[in-house]
């Protein structure tokens, strides 16, 4: 008898396993793009701030150009009721008319919470309450929700004992839970899981659901912090594609602590890497350059591409990179970077990038064709900065 009820629960764990994959299958089939509050603003967050960014996504074209999440980092939360409903703060009167406003603008909706007692400020989370917030959630439209470990780490260690196998084990299980919790309740939501890059997460996401996470620390607004986190992503292209992305972190474009040529590294590096696009800058205030940077359709159309394929490092010398994207059409995308000081001349050799034959040249900042190529081609890079190029087939 007990070995029947066994085999009928891995039977039935099976059939929900299976279920979970299908559904998280139509969920993020391109890396998500959209907007966070948390690089620019933090916690200095309101209901009337979130309306004008998410006003401004339509109003800039940047929601056209693809940018369709409006999430809502920590600084929401309120207090946790006798009932174990969690509330948002005053700052936040109405959270399902804040989503049916974002829901308005051809947008959506993106949520914060952890699955420890409390997030990264102190405000309450999920643990012990991952079906109910999920419930309440998605009664109030959410369709993204990103899962930051946080306060959860002191439960890993608590209950592990210094064991990091049982550790990595209880952190799985969390982001398991709140998974399963969110199929639960019948709306598609896209599952972001912030842990930071622990237990190489990249190598078992997917397993526990979830569509993309976080592989590193957090970012800051600066050349050096941005390319540790960036051009450590060589390596981990093959954990990538349709329905699970690895995730560097927000973007910092147009928030002032970089020169726009150290800008555009920034984005092509996340487009090469196939990242998550979400901006994090005040969308109210962008200068002409910031709104070149992140309106560039034909970067995006790179991070975005339907074959789905995680660019890596193809080679370095010193800190001049050469990496390579493959796109649908048997296309490429091929991003030079000069991380030195000063400007530096940067030759692509096509054969040293595993190009066979001509290849027609186009390079994606200045939206300018540079004609066929038969083997080589030379270029002057500006310092920190960066020549992205698209190879095709000539003819195609």
């Amino acid at each position: 008898m007990k070995n029947r009820f066994l085999i009928q629960t891995v039977s039935i764990f099976c059939i929900s396993l299976g279920y979970a994959t299908a559904q998280t299958g139509t969920l993020a089939v391109t890396p998500p793009m959209g907007w966070s509050t948390w690089n620019h603003f933090h916690h200095d967050i309101s209901d009337a701030l979130v309306r004008a960014q998410a006003d401004a996504l339509v109003s800039s074209g940047m929601r056209d150009a693809g940018y369709v999440y409006v999430n809502i980092d920590g600084g929401w939360e309120g207090y946790r009721d006798a009932s174990g409903v969690l509330h948002p703060n005053p700052n936040f009167p109405d959270m399902r008319a804040l989503g049916d406003y974002i829901h308005s603008k051809g947008l959506k909706f993106g949520l914060y919470t952890g699955p420890g007692p409390t997030t990264c400020a102190g405000a309450p989370a999920s643990y012990g309450h991952e079906a109910q917030d999920a419930k309440m959630f998605a009664s109030w439209g959410v369709d993204y929700l990103k899962y930051d470990l946080c306060s959860f780490r002191g439960i890993m260690q608590r209950e592990s004992n210094g064991d990091l196998q049982k550790s990595d084990a209880i952190m799985k299980a969390a982001y398991q839970t709140m998974h399963q919790d969110l199929l639960a309740t019948g709306r598609p939501i896209v599952f972001s899981m912030c842990q930071y890059g622990w237990g190489k997460v990249w190598e078992w996401g997917p397993e526990v659901g979830g569509n993309l996470w976080r592989t590193t620390g957090d970012i800051s607004d600066n050349y050096g912090r941005m390319t540790s986190i960036g051009f450590r992503e060589a390596g981990l292209s093959r954990y990538a594609g349709p329905g699970h992305w690895n995730d560097p972190d927000i973007l910092e474009v147009g928030n002032g602590g970089m020169t726009p040529d150290e800008e555009r590294t920034h984005f092509t590096l996340w487009a090469i890497l196939a990242a998550p696009l979400i901006a994090g800058n005040d969308l109210t205030q962008m200068s002409a350059v910031t709104r070149s940077i992140l309106m560039n359709k034909e970067v995006i159309a790179i991070d975005q591409d339907p074959l789905g394929k995680q660019g890596d490092r193809a080679h370095a010398t010193g800190p001049l990179e050469v990496w390579t994207k493959p796109l649908q059409g048997g296309a490429m995308a091929v991003a030079l970077f000069n991380r030195s000081s000063e400007p530096a001349s940067m030759t692509l050799e096509l054969a040293s990038i595993g190009w066979q034959g001509q290849a027609t040249v186009r390079d994606v900042w200045n939206h300018t064709d540079l004609g066929i190529v038969n083997d080589h081609s030379t270029v002057i890079v500006p310092r920190h900065g960066v020549v992205l190029l698209r190879l095709s087939k000539p003819g195609q």
